[in-house]
């Protein structure tokens, strides 16, 4: 039998979640975050500027934004369903949440925790009937998940405070 690159991959996250009891990590993206702001996906474009897709993401109370570069690729992944668009066949972010469906694993949030050396990094937040499952993963992949699965996005303060910052320094060069 030939298993696709991507549901290999999902059946190895899949049993690395079962395997370490609920948590898999890289990269530090743990940190406990100080205070999150749930944020609205604004919209996702290509900007010209820099020639590089970026999504746009918004706190819902005080209308503050930023914005992060991401692949052509997870610019499509959230465009789909931004656009309330269903394609003809299952994107590998659908068929990552029916995998989750069928093992009784629920999508209940994500979290874009830090920022660090022009990176992001985000969590998944997860229940099952084992308790509550924290997976680390691109932002662009969390947001694509969260739209499909009607889930909030937060945002740590941190990840404001440090892209209002690279911003700017952008802006001076």
């Amino acid at each position: 039998m030939v298993i696709s690159r991507m549901t290999g991959l999902a059946l190895l996250t899949v049993g690395l979640i079962l395997a370490t009891g609920g948590r898999a990590d890289a990269g530090g993206a743990t940190a406990k975050p100080s205070q999150i702001h749930e944020v609205e996906v604004v919209a996702v474009y290509l900007d010209s500027a820099v020639q590089a897709p970026k999504v746009i993401l918004e706190r819902k109370h005080d209308k503050r934004r930023f914005e992060m570069v991401i692949g052509l690729a997870e610019m499509n992944g959230i465009a789909i369903p931004l656009n309330g668009v269903t394609p003809p066949r299952p994107m590998t972010h659908d068929l990552f949440l029916t995998l989750f469906g069928r093992l009784k694993v629920t999508l209940s949030r994500v979290v874009i925790t830090d920022l660090r050396d022009d990176i992001y990094y985000a969590l998944l937040h997860f229940t099952g009937a084992t308790g509550d499952l924290t997976v680390d993963s691109r932002p662009s992949d969390a947001i694509a998940l969260a739209i499909r699965a009607k889930v909030p996005v937060f945002v740590d303060d941190r990840v404001f405070e440090k892209a209002g910052s690279a911003t700017q320094r952008r802006q001076a060069i």
